[in-house]
C-alpha cells in the first residue's frame, strides 16, 4: 500500500517542478486537492431551504386569530336587549281580561307596527302593560294597519286620532311611532291598576269602550313575542 502514496517530500517537490511526475500522479494529486471543496458545498447548502420555510409559517399563526375576534365585537355590537325582556303575564295583564277575546292573523306590515308601538313604550320607559295596552287599542282602531285615509271625520294613523282634536298634523299621525308615543302620553296616572279598556278608552273617548277588552289576549301575546325575540 506504501509504495502507492506519495510522500510529502515528494508532493512538495512536485509542486516546485511537476514535469518530473508521471501523469497519473498528477491526477491523484488533483483528487486530493479537490475533495475539500465539494464536501464544503454538500454540508452547508441544505441550511437555507429549511430557513426559509420556517418565516412563513410564523407569520400565518399571528395572523389568524383576528378576523374572529372582530366578528364577535360585531356580533355583540349588533345584538339588542328589550327593556321589556322576559316579561310575564302577570306584568303584561296584571289585570286580567274582561270578556270573550279575539284573535286576528298578522302580517309583515302590522307587526312592524307593533313593534313601532312596543318600541315607543320602551323609549318612554312605560311598564310592559302599557304597551299591551297600545297593541290592543290599535287593533280594535286600525287591526295594527297606519291608515293614510280618513276613515271616520279626519281620522287618521294607528289609533284613528283627528287633527282637528289636537293630536297632531296628518303627516305626524302616519308615523307609527309619533302616533304611539301621542296615544301612550296620554294614559291615565293609574292605568296600571286599571282594566284595560278603561285605561284605553280614557285616551281615546270611543263611543263604545268595551271593545278594547276583546283583543287584550292577543295584545299581550304580540307584545311578548316582540320583547323575546
Amino acid at each position: 500500500m506504501l509504495k502507492n502514496r506519495m510522500s510529502t517530500s515528494a508532493f512538495r517537490t512536485f509542486i516546485s517542478n511537476p514535469r518530473h511526475y508521471p501523469a497519473a500522479a498528477l491526477a491523484l494529486a488533483g483528487i486530493a486537492v479537490g475533495v475539500a471543496p465539494i464536501t464544503a458545498s454538500a454540508a452547508t447548502a441544505p441550511a437555507k431551504p429549511a430557513t426559509a420555510h420556517v418565516a412563513p409559517a410564523s407569520v400565518t399563526t399571528t395572523a389568524s386569530p383576528a378576523p374572529a375576534t372582530a366578528t364577535a365585537t360585531a356580533a355583540k355590537a349588533v345584538t339588542p336587549t328589550s327593556l321589556f325582556a322576559g316579561s310575564t303575564t302577570a306584568t303584561l295583564e296584571p289585570t286580567g281580561t274582561v270578556g270573550s277575546q279575539s284573535h286576528i292573523t298578522l302580517d309583515s306590515d302590522q307587526w312592524s307596527n307593533a313593534t313601532s308601538i312596543v318600541k315607543a313604550a320602551e323609549d318612554m320607559h312605560l311598564s310592559p302593560y302599557a304597551a299591551t295596552i297600545a297593541v290592543a287599542t290599535s287593533m280594535q282602531e286600525s287591526k295594527l294597519q297606519n291608515l293614510n285615509v280618513a276613515v271616520d271625520h279626519d281620522s287618521l294613523g294607528l289609533f284613528q286620532q283627528r287633527p282637528s282634536c289636537g293630536w297632531g298634523t296628518p303627516s305626524q299621525l302616519n308615523d307609527p311611532t309619533y302616533a304611539a308615543k301621542a296615544f301612550l302620553k296620554n294614559l291615565p296616572s293609574g292605568y296600571q291598576s286599571m282594566s284595560l279598556h278603561r285605561a284605553a278608552q280614557d285616551v281615546q273617548d270611543s263611543f263604545n269602550g268595551s271593545l278594547y277588552s276583546q283583543w287584550e289576549d292577543q295584545a299581550a301575546h304580540i307584545v311578548s313575542t316582540i320583547v323575546n325575540h
